[in-house]
């Protein structure tokens, strides 16, 4: 299994080469050890599954690519030689995870329910505020359209995640992120 990672690991590196608006290799490689962490207390979820989908989840983002039924990471996949009952598992778990498509509809898999968590951890906290500001600034948007996004979005992940791991590690970036909101109004009171 450590080789099938570590390919994933290279294919994304690669596939993510140019991007610079918070969902490059890094972020990737974040949501993976996030979900290490949750997958410690979810036996039952397929430890493959979890470690591929969350390397692959953002490898047909419709914000990023414009394939279709997920073709960057279905390429990978076969080019490995995993099962076609693994890459729909993979596959299923991954088109589950994205807040803008799935809003609040639960994974039906422990595995999808991991991988989401983990992708939702990362837009969450220090990190995630670093990230909607990349993001904004990529796409032309002013930091007044970034600060909606957290009462949007970000604020409102915490009491969506579907471990309890997650939960737990949720709530520090969830208050620090409600910190920073309350400087950032306070810093614009005064101006």
């Amino acid at each position: 299994m450590q080789m099938l990672v570590e390919a994933a690991k290279n294919y994304i590196r690669t596939l993510f080469a140019e991007n610079t608006d918070g969902h490059g290799f890094g972020h990737s490689m974040r949501v993976y050890r996030n979900a290490l962490l949750i997958l410690e207390t979810e036996p039952e979820a397929d430890r493959l599954v979890v470690s591929l989908g969350t390397l692959l989840h953002d490898a047909d983002d419709h914000k990023l690519f414009h394939t279709e039924n997920n073709a960057n990471a279905r390429r990978f996949l076969r080019g490995q030689g995993i099962s076609p009952e693994t890459e729909e598992r993979i596959c299923e778990a991954v088109n589950s995870v994205s807040f803008s498509q799935n809003g609040d509809k639960r994974p039906a898999t422990a595995e999808g329910r991991i991988i989401q968590d983990a992708d939702r951890l990362d837009a969450i906290g220090a990190i995630g505020i670093a990230r909607t500001f990349a993001y904004g600034g990529k796409h032309g948007r002013p930091p007044e359209d970034s600060i909606a996004h957290f009462h949007e979005k970000l604020l409102l992940l915490k009491d969506r995640m579907n471990t309890e791991k997650a939960r737990e590690m949720a709530a520090f970036r969830h208050a620090f992120m409600e910190q920073f909101l309350r400087e950032w109004n306070r810093e614009q009171e005064e101006s």
